[in-house]
């Protein structure tokens, strides 16, 4: 109980600090993306932000399968220190307000989420991947517009810009081409997952990939995604390190992470984008040189500039 109490007493604390009316003010303004960067720089080294992001962060071995996919029920500890459990235990609950998707949607704006009760789901029957690399931000946009026009389902497509594969390098060696433009990492489910990634594979070559290639191997398939996984830690290891969230239709990504580089270039602030190109969500990492006022000045502008192109 004393436990208890000191975390809603530091929740309450944080709630203060870290939620004003001036920052909402500003969060509307911008969209999410700006207002998940402000919290982070205000609340970066409080161990209870941590947790509760940690939370709600999706699984880093599942970067595809979204926190509203899984979660369906959960607990909130509001600022008042209140208990609240929202959703249900039945497999179809669309009935009322969807209370639960609100605060995952917060990311702890709104309650400190002291457990995540997740929705389970049998493996695939079989699992392929495939990788590919790009010369250009160009090719590799006509290569997700292809696969999306292609008529296979992926299970996942994840993207990083030649900024996070440095770093991934830079971190750990991973053999990543490190000249690439782009990476794009993709994998289909079911029994005709290898069919399928090959397909994807092929709208790659036809599109100006430097390299791709296909498997259905789970050793190689694990591999490729290790370095998907490492980009978070690689950076945040490295650099002080903002987190922008931003959504676009898919068409436009490689114009969006293109843009992006010109907001680096222009700013002198580097930017590292990482992002679930299955629908349309980047991460723009921005890499901070310390955090001094004129670097976290430098980067609010930078994330302004970031989520008004959006």
């Amino acid at each position: 109980q004393g436990t208890q109490q000191r975390v809603i007493r530091r929740f309450e604390d944080l709630h203060r600090r870290g939620v004003r009316e001036q920052d909402v003010v500003a969060d509307g303004d911008h969209g999410a993306g700006a207002g998940t960067g402000r919290r982070a720089l205000k609340a970066a080294e409080d161990p209870l932000f941590r947790l509760t992001r940690s939370l709600e962060k999706p699984l880093p071995d599942l970067p595809c399968r979204t926190n509203h996919e899984r979660r369906q029920q959960g607990a909130v500890v509001l600022a008042d220190g209140r208990v609240l459990r929202t959703g249900g235990q039945t497999v179809k609950n669309v009935a009322g307000l969807d209370l639960t998707q609100l605060f995952i949607g917060s990311e702890g704006g709104l309650g400190f989420s002291p457990s995540a009760p997740s929705r389970l789901r049998p493996p695939p029957a079989a699992t392929a991947t495939f990788v590919a690399t790009f010369p250009t931000l160009e090719t590799g946009g006509r290569a997700l517009n292809a696969i999306f026009a292609s008529g296979v389902t992926p299970s996942m497509i994840e993207l990083m810009d030649n900024a996070t594969i440095n770093a991934v390098e830079d971190y750990r060696r991973m053999d990543l081409v490190r000249a690439a433009a782009l990476l794009l990492i993709g994998q289909a489910d079911g029994t005709e997952a290898l069919a399928q990634v090959e397909r994807m594979a092929a709208c790659c070559d036809e599109a100006g990939a430097k390299l791709s290639f296909a498997t259905d191997d789970p050793a190689e398939s694990d591999m490729f995604l290790q370095a998907r996984r490492l980009a978070g830690w690689a950076t945040m290891e490295q650099f002080p390190t903002v987190v922008e969230d931003v959504g676009v239709p898919r068409t436009r990504l490689a114009e969006f992470v293109t843009t992006i580089a010109e907001i680096s270039r222009d700013t002198g602030v580097r930017i590292a984008t990482v992002g679930h190109a299955g629908d349309g969500n980047l991460h723009p990492m921005l890499l901070l040189p310390d955090l001094g006022e004129d670097a976290r000045r430098r980067a609010m502008e930078t994330a302004d500039r970031i989520c008004a192109a959006a």
